[in-house]
């Protein structure tokens, strides 16, 4: 896997002698998306407009940037969309993962410790986002962002215009920290580094957070942890409280307390679901509104309810199987660790 260089003078000012932040015509490339393209112009105008950026440079950044259809591929088929509960689950929550969770914690203990003073986010729920992310930092991404956003942007019509405003953000963000654009790797979708946020995340939430004036997610554990954090704090993460609640369903009307086909912002009293024939088998307040939802676990379904801080991690990702596995893992990691 490429590996990201660390920000440093030495490397952008090698970077610079390369010309690759160069706006002349002269380090045009072949490419899909020239000014051939339909998307390109309109793009270099908005640049120009909305960040002052040089129109010559970002064709020439457009023109080295490649379609790749498996990115395509990729996003119109998530692992969420396509398999059930009880599959998903065994991807992401192995006994490597946890042990290798316990590993992470032991090294950095002392940046964990402060990113829960700091932020209210308990180590092992910042362990598990970067394990399920990128199995702390194993595997960050290999395609190149620009190849990513610009194919997901210019060619992807579902979701178009939330791609090109990614784009505009990585293109700024590589300017605000003098990095290559053409360099960046990450995830199919664009996300990059341990916590694999997508541009405009890390242009929101990402700190410095051990103080060396740069905010690098790629190589720097102490950033990507204290970013991590940060974002859920900004996400109204609560500390110590309860993320989800199993429950048992009996009759013939529980499934009217379903929410997540009402998106996930939708929500529901325990009260409610009581009444339909719930029951969470943990106390909680009948005025309490909470997710409520299946899941097939293979030879029986699963019912649970989600409180607050599941719904926080939905933020990160929106998915509840997602949400679910991270959970799951966090508190696997903590007992691991604690034994």
């Amino acid at each position: 896997m490429h590996m990201i260089h660390r920000f440093s003078t030495r490397l952008l000012a090698r970077a610079l002698a390369a010309g690759a932040f160069m706006a002349s015509s002269a380090v045009l490339a072949t490419g899909n998306y020239t000014a051939d393209h339909p998307a390109v112009e309109p793009f270099v105008e908005e640049m120009r407009l909305e960040y002052g950026f040089d129109p010559q440079h970002v064709r020439n950044l457009l023109a080295e940037a490649e379609h790749k259809d498996a990115i395509i591929q990729a996003i119109s088929r998530p692992a969420e969309r396509v398999r059930p509960w009880h599959e998903y689950r065994k991807i992401f929550i192995t006994d490597k993962r946890i042990a290798d969770g316990v590993t992470f914690w032991n090294r950095h203990a002392d940046i964990l410790d402060r990113a829960e003073e700091v932020y209210g986010v308990e180590p092992e729920v910042i362990l598990a986002i970067i394990g399920v992310e990128t199995a702390y930092g194993a595997n960050k991404g290999s395609w190149r962002v620009i190849d990513a956003l610009t194919t997901l942007g210019f060619d992807y019509a579902p979701r178009a215009d939330f791609f090109r405003r990614q784009l505009k953000s990585f293109l700024v963000l590589t300017r605000e920290q003098q990095v290559d654009p053409l360099k960046l790797t990450g995830s199919y979708a664009g996300a990059m580094g341990y916590p694999q946020f997508i541009p405009s995340s890390y242009q929101a939430y990402a700190v410095d957070f051990d103080g060396d004036g740069l905010r690098d997610i790629w190589d720097n554990p102490a950033d990507a942890i204290g970013s991590a954090a940060n974002y859920f704090a900004e996400h109204n993460w609560r500390h110590g409280e309860t993320v989800a609640v199993q429950a048992s369903v009996s009759g013939d009307r529980y499934a009217e307390g379903f929410t997540l086909d009402r998106g996930l912002e939708a929500k529901i009293s325990v009260g409610e679901l009581k009444a339909l024939g719930w029951k969470p088998q943990q106390e909680l307040d009948d005025d309490l509104q909470v997710m409520a939802f299946e899941f097939d676990a293979g030879e029986h379904k699963e019912y649970w309810l989600g409180l607050n801080n599941l719904h926080v991690i939905t933020r990160y990702n929106r998915s509840v199987m997602y949400a679910m596995v991270v959970h799951q893992l966090a508190d696997l990691i903590r007992e691991a660790r604690d034994q």
